[in-house]
């Protein structure tokens, strides 16, 4: 049976790292395929190369048993390749309607744009998503859900016949993932071929046939989902046995010691009052469904938006956080949700971005910045947390996502923090690089370290956390400890007690 789709012997190199190296890989029609890997390993590469964006070195593209030259994104289209990407592609100023059919709007017979006819076709797509949009909200004031739903919907709207999906539940809840793979399998019947990328081993084997692991850039292995296991593709993963993703569970929490107390937090006039304490080298979950207010409140204590009324101490003493860089003098550090956005500068170097909020440690004499030391320490750190990287002075924005992640994170272990806010820290991670991040977190608390971790994975929350508050629309709902911190208590709480 001739595959719908063949990647055969792709190369491709960038200037100091060999990206890929001789991958083949074969996609039939109505199957899900599921490619595998650390961050780094060559995954998105692949993908950009069958959909026009870089083109390969050597190897060939070969669809319905033709050989394909894509010179574009446009040429991927053409031929009925369509992607959801992992970050998202969408222009903010442009609502869903415009997003969806940038570029190839519908027209009417007098060649005008036809915007009711895109609004209906919108509608129907989003009725298929089972989802509820406004549709003339401008992107930037939609949810993060809200915005990867309106990416899924405009690849769908392209009728690909190969569709690649890249981290597409990053943002979704477990009901928005469910509703996802309903979708992925009305497609598998109607024989799309779908490349799908993720590091969740539990969506792996519910919704994929086969699976390729990659590893440094080369193919280790393809099999049938049914002759393998997660412990197996782990291992093929990260060339090891991950026995415990998990360090062992111990509590550094000094609870005599309180670091960060919030008597009475308001972020609107009529919002409601939060209240809550950190102690000395805890850390703090914030569980929660997506959209209900975690990230907000973190914002609010750093003072990325101004509270209407706040009453917070540090360390016994009262405090007002109206601006990030108070809480950075404070020791209050933050490990934004979107990396790209509020966590990195992309065309600087990994150097830079690491110093960016420390740069006096590097100022000599003179009011000039000892670019050596400064190297060296950006060195050392990107060493710490295993950044894959050619060296400090590589454009952040070249790197995987896993590694821009490291690089924030690299960033915080170089300036003093007492208190850190980790907002989602494993998004886009592969399974190898968690069990490192959440290793160091571990070493940051034994340190002293306090941290409050917003996380939507259950396992995360409860693998890693002291205590947890759960939030449900905007409040904190419960706060857990002990025994009290399971599954389904936290459900029980983010639903307002739907769930039993």
């Amino acid at each position: 049976m001739t595959p719908l789709l063949s990647l055969r012997h792709i190369s491709k190199s960038f200037p100091g790292v060999k990206a890929l190296q001789d991958v083949s890989l074969d996609v039939h029609a109505g199957e899900v395929h599921a490619l595998l890997g650390e961050n780094g390993a060559g995954k998105s590469t692949l993908m950009k190369i069958l959909c026009g964006i870089y083109r390969q070195d050597e190897g060939d593209i070969i669809i319905d048993g033709k050989t394909c030259d894509f010179h574009g994104y446009q040429d991927a289209l053409n031929a009925g390749v369509g992607i959801i990407f992992q970050e998202f592609s969408l222009i903010p100023d442009l609502d869903a309607v415009d997003n969806i059919f940038l570029g190839r709007e519908l027209r009417n017979r007098l060649g005008l744009r036809d915007r009711p006819g895109m609004i209906r076709e919108a509608q129907r797509l989003f009725d298929r998503l089972k989802v509820s949009i406004p549709m003339d909200c401008p992107i930037a004031e939609l949810s993060v859900a809200d915005q990867q739903f309106i990416e899924i919907a405009k690849a769908l709207s392209l009728d690909a016949r190969i569709l690649v999906l890249d981290e597409p539940t990053a943002t979704l809840t477990p009901s928005e993932a469910d509703h996802l793979f309903t979708i992925m399998r009305e497609l598998r019947e109607q024989q799309v071929g779908m490349v799908f990328i993720s590091h969740h081993m539990e969506e792996i084997f519910t919704i994929c046939d086969r699976v390729t692991v990659m590893r440094d850039g080369e193919k280790v292995d393809d099999c049938d989902i049914v002759s393998t296991t997660p412990d197996d593709l782990i291992e093929k993963m990260v060339g090891r046995r991950v026995e415990n993703i998990f360090p062992e569970h111990r509590c550094d929490a000094d609870y005599h010691d309180v670091v960060l107390d919030i008597e009475a937090l308001r972020l609107d006039t009529n919002g409601p009052e939060h209240s809550l304490k950190l102690h000395r080298g805890e850390i703090l979950g914030f569980a929660g469904l997506v959209g209900s207010g975690r990230t907000e409140l973190a914002m609010g204590l750093i003072g990325a938006t101004r509270p209407a009324h706040a009453k917070v101490s540090m360390e016994g003493k009262p405090v007002k956080l109206r601006h990030p860089a108070t809480a950075l003098k404070l020791g209050i550090g933050l490990l934004p949700e979107s990396r790209k956005t509020q966590g990195l500068i992309l065309p600087f170097s990994c150097r830079d971005n690491i110093s960016l909020n420390n740069l006096t440690q590097f100022q000599g004499a003179l009011p000039l910045i000892r670019r050596g030391q400064e190297s060296r320490t950006a060195a050392e750190l990107m060493a710490s947390v295993r950044v894959k990287a050619p060296s400090p002075e590589t454009p952040v924005g070249d790197l995987s996502g896993g590694n821009q992640q490291k690089v924030v994170i690299a960033r915080w272990l170089g300036h003093q923090c007492k208190v850190l806010i980790f907002d989602e820290p494993t998004r886009g991670i592969d399974v190898g690089a968690k069990s490192e991040i959440y290793a160091l977190m571990k070493e940051l608390t034994a340190q002293g370290v306090s941290i409050i971790m917003i996380s939507s994975e259950l396992p995360e929350v409860l693998g890693l956390c002291d205590r947890a508050a759960v939030f449900y629309h905007g409040r904190i709902a419960a706060e857990l400890q002990g025994e009290d911190l399971n599954s389904q208590s936290i459900m029980h709480h983010a639903t307002g007690g739907l769930s039993s």
